[in-house]
């Protein structure tokens, strides 16, 4: 044997005596190929198996131990069938026992490893055909690439329970080093896109693709079109206005049978990039100037003489500084070639015909090389049900643990409660009422509730909050309600006092209180004592609430209100207070039906979509910037009144690179130059929590007639007073926080006017100010504004990287939810914890998707 060999196995056996520990050489087994590549090629060994060697070894110490130990016998595998002088004669070897567990002694007793060497290490045999499939090694340089089995997560062999190894190769995830043409250089520079090993590269999707099977001619182009074409640029020509404070950069192409205007603001150094006579392709929106067509900010990029030759759709991919798209193209079809017709499919087959899926091989090949544009269509489709499916999948198994636990059963009479809703100083809503039905069947389930109130601004959640606390301290238990900032706490804290703490049958004014930051100390000691005896039974707050010495003797019940604006550990810090207590979490942010299905669909869901009667809906304008004297004469009028306005923009201070109004430089102005007899007070979100409350407290009182604000302002204080919401730079917004800065005027039986003024005179027609005009109705503007600018909007802190986890899915795409939910709940009751053989490779999947967020109940 020659002596490379010798020295392979030498080590192999000396990792197994180790327990797989990776301590077979110090620094790691992948140390061994400092050296030993040099003397394998010395030996003659073929290059395509001392590369394939290097492949997994590298990978090595990112494995467990029975992963590692299934890549050393596959490894040996390969070496027996390539070269037969490591074969023992014409034996096979028998059966290799199970690798030592991660958890056992990394160097075991001596003796017992001598009795479980197994023979292809001790005798140099490869592991036999039909013993536990071995995860497949990187072919030859040639052609080594690789991807993932799943959205989240690099591929890798791993034991499931009942000794079940996955098939996923263990190959794809050695280092992109592995590939040829790719250096330590090269590599760091692929880190920036998030590419780290071989199996990383398969589930990179494109961003967009050129279509050169349907090339337009440029004498065909018309206004309005967005399209792709490709020309020779002709001229590139770099200009400066402004006084030098602007660059226009201008460049003509030309296809042959036509030319095109292209023009970039800002970005002079293009003049070195764009050449006179390259080929390039332009991508963008056909616009007009003068009577001719033209491009404005075009994306573009050098076209490679084979897209135009195969005349086929072409994958564009995200790029970093130094990387090439074409280059870049080059690895990711190598990785897709190879390793995409070898991955088995975790799906399993009943549910890819009941969908109407593609199997994954053929979606991950078409996907990166699309034959046409229905095969393409087809393989998103594919993709991104696996997306939804695992979010389903996750949130029910997080419906399912919550619901395994068990609450307090509180239950009231009929009567009591009728006496309850007469002694309200109003009368609920009909949704208010079918809240609070569904909020009591959760009390006495047995079960602990975990429900999503969620509506409009000013349609009552606060007192389904009140009511279902009352049920809960009527038997002597507690409840807590934390609210995002004090003035809130505050105004819930009256709201409740005003609510439960009147009747024959109501609650003492000193069992319900308040605990905010600025609460004296005196007051926070009587406080604690009264949790701690039991005299108090609900207690208001902000973060304050969750400080260590905040005890409570049987908290039994809890509200979140605006949930999104707490994180995962705060909640959780929370609930910890007491024994499985009951969870209500509200939110004034109306959310579309598929993110309820989806994000929140571990959450049991009840929505207020009515108002009170007597509420006037407030008239919404969109007013030109020349018009701005309009807004001002509307807010003297309504000062003069007796009423408040808010002045709202997007920034905080005016910087160089930005031209939008600021609020601390716009406050400035408008007291000295607009209304210098008025009282204007300043709110933005660098001000110290206290200074904001303070802010906020005194326009309350009166002592401001004007509010100027960042959006700091858009969550929940209740100022009846206040009839104008004047929002600068509109267009900036998206329409949920439009929606929520409106919702701050029109709390009180005046009528109320939002007015919205963009930054220029084009963005008037913006679409979602045109949508902001046309509707109060804030579910159907959530609709749109999931549709406009993704879930970002409404997702806040909760589930954090839930949508950077999907690359394929849109969560506005009804169409795919309902029908990866209907499959996820099919099987989930068929097999909730996927202990079916058939379905291991999806559970290793599904383990993938979720690993590394933090799941979260609320």
């Amino acid at each position: 044997m020659r002596s490379s060999l010798e020295k392979l196995r030498k080590f192999f056996r000396l990792e197994h005596s180790n327990g797989y520990a990776d301590s077979a050489v110090i620094g790691g087994l992948a140390k061994i190929l400092d050296f030993w590549e040099g003397e394998a090629r010395n030996d003659g060994l073929p290059e395509d198996l001392i590369q394939s060697v290097g492949a997994v070894l590298r990978g090595y110490g990112d494995l467990g131990a029975e992963a590692r130990a299934e890549a050393l016998k596959g490894l040996w595998k390969q070496i027996g069938e390539k070269l037969p002088e490591a074969a023992p004669d014409g034996r096979h070897a028998s059966k290799v026992p199970p690798a030592v567990p991660p958890d056992a002694e990394p160097h075991p007793d001596p003796a017992a490893v001598a009795d479980r060497v197994p023979e292809w290490v001790t005798d140099a045999a490869p592991a036999p055909a039909n013993e536990v499939a071995a995860a497949p090694v990187p072919p030859p340089a040639s052609e080594r690439t690789a991807p993932r089995p799943g959205p989240k997560g690099p591929g890798r062999a791993e034991s499931r329970p009942g000794g079940i190894t996955s098939k996923t190769p263990i190959a794809l995830n050695a280092s992109l080093t592995v590939l040829a043409g790719v250096g330590p250089r090269h590599a760091a520079m692929l880190v920036r896109l998030g590419l780290k090993t071989l199996g990383d590269m398969l589930y990179y999707f494109p961003r967009r693709y050129d279509d050169y099977s349907q090339l337009k001619p440029i004498h065909d182009l018309f206004y309005g079109q967005q399209v792709t074409v490709i020309g020779t640029v002709i001229s590139v020509h770099p200009r400066q206005v402004r006084g030098g404070k602007m660059s226009i950069l201008e460049a003509v192409i030309n296809d042959g049978t036509g030319g095109l205007r292209l023009t970039w603001f800002n970005q002079p150094w293009l003049a070195n990039r764009l050449k006179v006579g390259e080929a390039i392709s332009i991508s963008g929106e056909v616009q007009q100037y003068l009577g001719r067509l033209v491009m404005n900010n075009p994306d573009w990029e050098p076209v490679e003489a084979e897209n135009l030759s195969t005349n086929r759709i072409v994958p564009v991919y995200p790029l970093t500084a130094n990387v090439t798209q074409k280059w870049l193209r080059k690895l990711i079809h190598q990785v897709v070639a190879y390793w995409a017709p070898k991955l088995t499919d975790h799906l399993p087959e009943f549910i890819r015909r009941s969908a109407d899926l593609l199997d994954l091989n053929t979606a991950l090949l078409q996907v990166h090389q699309p034959e046409t544009q229905d095969q393409l269509h087809a393989a998103r489709q594919r993709l991104a049900f696996d997306e939804i499916f695992f979010l389903q999948m996750g949130v029910q198994r997080q419906k399912r643990d919550w619901k395994v636990g068990t609450g307090r059963i509180f239950e009231v009479a009929d009567d009591w409660l009728t006496t309850c809703l007469a002694a309200l100083p109003f009368a609920l809503t009909e949704a208010q009422r079918r809240a609070v039905a569904e909020v009591r069947l959760d009390l006495r389930s047995g079960a602990p509730m975990n429900r999503l109130l969620q509506g409009d601004v000013g349609s009552g959640k606060t007192a389904v909050a009140a009511l279902a606390s009352a049920i809960v301290a009527r038997s002597g238990a507690q409840a807590a309600i934390m609210a995002p900032t004090s003035i809130l706490a505050d105004q819930h804290y009256h709201t409740f006092v005003n609510l439960l703490a009147g009747g024959e049958d109501a609650l003492h004014p000193e069992a319900i209180r308040l605990l905010v930051g600025d609460t004296p100390e005196q007051e926070k000691e009587a406080i604690r004592s009264g949790l701690a005896s039991g005299e108090i039974k609900i207690l208001i707050g902000t973060h304050a609430l969750l400080e260590g010495p905040i005890t409570f003797s049987d908290l039994q019940f809890v509200v979140i209100d605006e949930q999104h604006r707490f994180g995962v550990e705060q909640r959780a810090a929370l609930r910890s207070k007491g024994t499985s207590p009951h969870l209500l979490v509200m939110t004034a942010t109306p959310i579309p039906r598929s993110l309820a299905l989806t994000i929140y669909g571990d959450l049991d869901l009840s929505v207020l979509d009515e108002m009170p009667p007597g509420r006037q809906s407030t008239e919404t304008h969109v007013l030109l910037p020349t018009e701005r004297e309009r807004a001002y004469s509307l807010i003297r009028g309504q000062i003069a009144g007796g009423h408040q306005a808010f002045i709202v923009y997007p920034l905080v201070e005016e910087s160089e690179k930005s031209e939008l109004l600021a609020a601390t430089d716009e406050h400035e102005r408008l007291q000295k130059e607009i209304f210098p007899d008025l009282r204007l007070g300043l709110l933005h979100g660098r001000m110290r929590p206290d200074e904001k409350d303070a802010v906020m407290l005194a326009f309350r009182n009166g002592q401001y007639d004007i509010l100027v604000s960042t959006t700091v302002v858009e969550v929940g204080v209740d100022i009846p007073n206040a009839t104008v919401m004047l929002v600068e730079g509109a267009n900036h917004f998206g329409l949920a926080q439009l929606h929520q800065l409106r919702g701050r005027v029109g709390r009180g039986e005046t009528q109320s006017f939002c007015l919205l003024i963009p930054d220029h005179d084009d963005a008037v027609e913006n679409g979602r100010l045109a949508a902001m005009a046309e509707t109060n109705d804030g579910f159907v503007l959530a609709e749109r504004d999931l549709q406009q600018r993704g879930p970002g909007e409404f997702l806040g802190t909760r589930q954090a990287g839930y949508a950077s986890s999907l690359r394929m899915a849109s969560l506005s795409d009804i169409g795919m939810i309902e029908k990866a939910r209907l499959q996820a709940q099919n099987l989930f009751e068929r097999d909730p914890d996927l202990k079916d053989p058939d379905h291991q490779l999806l559970a290793e999947a599904l383990q993938r998707f979720w690993s590394g967020g933090k799941g979260d109940v609320s």
